[in-house]
């Protein structure tokens, strides 16, 4: 049997707030500086508060998962069905250079695809951070919905040569149907690869739910995501999402006043567009809700945007047979391996942990709805914004870490220390509203964190003196208004009128249709005869 991984008690007291009970939750352990740095937050921001002796914790290392053959993951996924709460940190999926270094037995796929099968996974929600005070990237929320099922992540795939494909669907009562062929053609290249796989439709209503009620909720505009100009079956994705919001929802995005911009309707982009506009929305204030592989892609870009995948939420988002909703949360960035290996060399480091707790608190929250306890919900939510608020606060009183603060900030554990000092002040005050971060961050300058200090930070500041020459036509040293239109048009971020929008997405919806027009062209110009195999 697999050891459960123990977290180690906290050290420090809470001057007059009483530790209470938190309700049962799943706590999945991951590998490298994300683990490191979460546990010294459990050891000094959560144990000395928060009596969770009934959260279950697993450990889903890579050397525990390969010892228990992965019966630890099959045991996580069981837990946090049942319980309905989940926060985990980052994890690897092990490349062979890693399986060797780390003396696996075995190969270890993505924990994903378990979890998401096994807790009837509907959509994963990765949404934009913000802290009042400091601009990120997006200036309001950006919301997105990914499909959490089904395209290219479950393919099924095989080299071929020449030869001919059929694919055939078989009804599962065949006393009702017959077998269909869903296509057949020939393959005439000597190397080749076939690709099969699903979009499920099923729990699509279930997704479009939780978009729109989200939407409201932030009072974002919502659009639906799909390339169905040329994929043709992603139509279905985009009919469900349509009907849904025309029936139950049309109306209150109305009276929001939140369909302006999309003259009274949900609006359709297709992908090309949604990866134009995201880079010039930078307002924020929408949302988007795409398929699966789509969702994945939009949302990298969501994140190069808004600073970093640290400032990225990754949420996803279940259902168990009686309608309740289970919840994983966890941060959109990796295990940080870079951080890690200078720790272990005994270096100074200084991780930012935002998007991990950011996920905790909100695995927090949602184990205290589920407990459905009104006093125990109380209490969880006093803790999880004095939490945030003390975050926050570190990070506008320039007690943030370097990647936000520069080189005076702080490192891991300082960091930790600090926010740990603050927190404690804030569960000890009478009035705990008083010190949330609204208030204090209205006193406070508005800050443009400059992106230098992010550890990635990898521009070539010559080529970009270069590019600055270029569009600095009148040689002045300053970039005038025509040469900044100029220097946006040239980077396809210039903003565009309403209509020039519209006409720009009804243009790529038709050179989409050309494509697929073209390929069926192709492809039956290919076959002696236009028939099936």
């Amino acid at each position: 049997m697999w050891k459960v991984l123990q977290p180690r008690l906290g050290r420090r007291a809470v001057a007059t707030w009483s530790k209470f009970q938190a309700p049962p939750m799943v706590y999945i352990a991951g590998e490298e500086m994300s683990r490191y740095t979460m546990e010294l937050i459990m050891d000094k921001w959560v144990k000395p508060a928060v009596d969770t002796s009934k959260w279950e914790y697993y450990d889903l290392s890579c050397k525990e998962r390969d010892a228990t053959n992965d019966q630890v993951l099959k045991d996580a996924v069981a837990a946090g069905a049942r319980i309905g709460s989940i926060f985990k940190e980052p994890t690897i999926t092990p490349t062979k250079e890693q399986m060797a270094s780390m003396g696996l037995t075995k190969p270890l796929g993505s924990p994903n695809g378990l979890m998401r099968r096994g807790w009837n996974g509907i959509t994963i929600s990765r949404d934009t951070i913000h802290i009042p005070g400091i601009e990120l990237g997006f200036k309001r929320p950006v919301l997105f919905e990914r499909h959490a099922v089904g395209g290219e992540y479950g393919a099924g795939w095989k080299k071929v040569g020449k030869g001919r494909v059929l694919t055939t669907f078989f009804p599962e009562n065949m006393d009702d149907g017959k077998p269909i062929i869903v296509d057949g053609r020939e393959v005439k290249d000597e190397k080749s690869c076939v690709v099969v796989y699903d979009n499920p439709l099923d729990n699509v209503e279930d997704l479009a739910h939780v978009f729109f009620q989200r939407c409201l909720e932030a009072k974002v505009v919502p659009y639906v995501v799909t390339k169905k100009t040329v994929f043709k079956w992603q139509e279905g994705f985009w009919q469900i999402m349509s009907d849904v919001f025309d029936a139950q929802y049309k109306d209150a995005f109305l009276a929001a006043g939140l369909l302006e911009k999309t003259k009274g309707e949900l609006q359709h982009l297709i992908s090309d567009a949604a990866t134009m506009q995201i880079i010039r929305w930078t307002d924020g204030g929408f949302g988007m809700a795409c398929h699966n592989y789509d969702g994945d892609m939009l949302t990298d870009e969501v994140a190069q945007v808004h600073r970093s995948p640290g400032f990225i939420t990754s949420n996803l988002i279940g259902k168990r047979e009686d309608g309740t909703l289970i919840k994983e949360f966890e941060a959109s960035h990796g295990t940080v391996a870079d951080l890690w290996h200078a720790h272990l060399r005994g270096e100074e480091t200084s991780m930012n942990p935002l998007g991990m707790v950011v996920a905790l608190l909100g695995a927090m929250d949602h184990s205290a709805a589920l407990a459905k306890d009104p006093k125990v919900e109380e209490l969880t939510q006093r803790f999880t914004k004095c939490c945030q608020a003390a975050v926050y606060a570190a990070f506008r009183g320039g007690k943030g870490t370097r990647d936000m603060a520069g080189p005076s900030g702080l490192t891991t554990e300082q960091f930790v220390d600090s926010v740990a000092e603050d927190l404690t002040r804030r569960l000890s005050s009478m009035d705990g509203t008083e010190l949330t971060e609204m208030k204090e961050a209205e006193s406070v300058p508005k800050v443009k964190v400059s992106r230098k200090f992010r550890r990635n930070y990898k521009v070539d500041e010559k080529a970009m003196q270069g590019m600055f020459a270029r569009f600095d036509m009148d040689g002045n040293g300053k970039i005038d208004f025509e040469e900044f239109v100029e220097l946006a048009l040239e980077l396809g971020i210039a903003p565009l009128e309403p209509e020039a929008i519209k006409a720009e997405m009804e243009h790529q919806e038709h050179k989409a249709d050309l494509e697929a027009a073209r390929g069926r062209q192709r492809r039956w110009a290919s076959m002696d005869e236009p028939r099936l195999y």
